[in-house]
């Protein structure tokens, strides 16, 4: 199942049954649950976790040491949940002390080609990043996200579960749920990501009450302050509208409007 030419640093944990391919490198403080099969030509290094039956292809880079100045060699972290797939090229960095030590990804992503997913980035689970998005650090993805070719996401941003961004968006400000930008360099939201929400059982009664908060939101000229206290009156009909609110209220660089 390890290739005669992958190189396993003494320390590393590996299940049994996890595949390695040729000339890929586990560092010494890697753990790689059942399942998980690593190609060749793979680097897996520092105080790494992995679950179960993930799929790394070839020329990835994950746990690597970040980008971060401040960096001092602190045994920051990464941890990886389980069913992802890390196309070729993709490179994920671990965490730094000025945040909680940890980039985490939970479950059943997709990272297609080239993907960067800097320190301390929190993804959550069933979201699809296009060839050569970027996440700069200390961003928050939510669930059920698709972040499209060439995007770039600013650090500190959040994207909010359920949100749909186009190809080449240059994202600046956070994006609340269930909502579709477009836009390039001039991001702008145009909408309720309708199609995704059918596709994932929302009814057609939730979905008009996320449209009813798009418009409160986009449409009536308010301050986020008071779109946020109409919301609030409305939550109690559609609890996704409440997840639209608890969203707003925990925004910090502003919404994408």
């Amino acid at each position: 199942m390890i290739h005669k030419t992958a190189i396993i640093e003494k320390g590393a944990e590996i299940a049994s049954d996890v595949e390695i391919g040729p000339y890929s490198i586990i560092g010494a403080n890697v753990k790689i649950d059942e399942g998980t099969r690593v190609g060749p030509h793979v680097v897996i290094n520092g105080h790494t976790t992995i679950g179960k039956n993930n799929q790394f292809y070839q020329f990835s880079s994950v746990g690597e040491v970040n980008q971060d100045k401040k960096y001092a060699g602190e045994p920051t972290q990464l941890v990886i949940g389980d069913n992802n797939i890390v196309r070729e090229g993709v490179t994920i960095h671990r965490g730094t002390v000025q945040d909680k030590g940890i980039t985490s990804i939970e479950n059943d992503n997709l990272l297609m080609a080239y993907v960067h997913v800097a320190h301390d980035c929190v993804i959550g689970s069933h979201n699809i990043l296009g060839n050569t998005a970027a996440l700069a650090g200390h961003v928050i993805v939510g669930d059920y996200v698709n972040i499209n070719g060439y995007c770039g996401i600013h650090q500190f941003c959040q994207i909010g579960s359920h949100a749909f961004i186009a190809h080449a968006c240059l994202v600046t400000k956070d994006i609340p749920p269930f909502l579709m930008v477009v836009g390039g360099k001039d991001t702008t939201v145009c909408g309720i990501n309708v199609e995704g929400l059918k596709r994932r059982g929302f009814s057609p009664e939730d979905i008009q009450w996320l449209r009813r908060a798009y418009k409160v939101i986009y449409r009536q000229g308010l301050r986020v302050a008071d779109a946020t206290e109409e919301l609030d009156k409305m939550a109690s009909e559609c609890a996704y509208v409440g997840d639209f609110a608890a969203f707003l209220k925990t925004s910090h660089r502003g919404i994408v409007r």
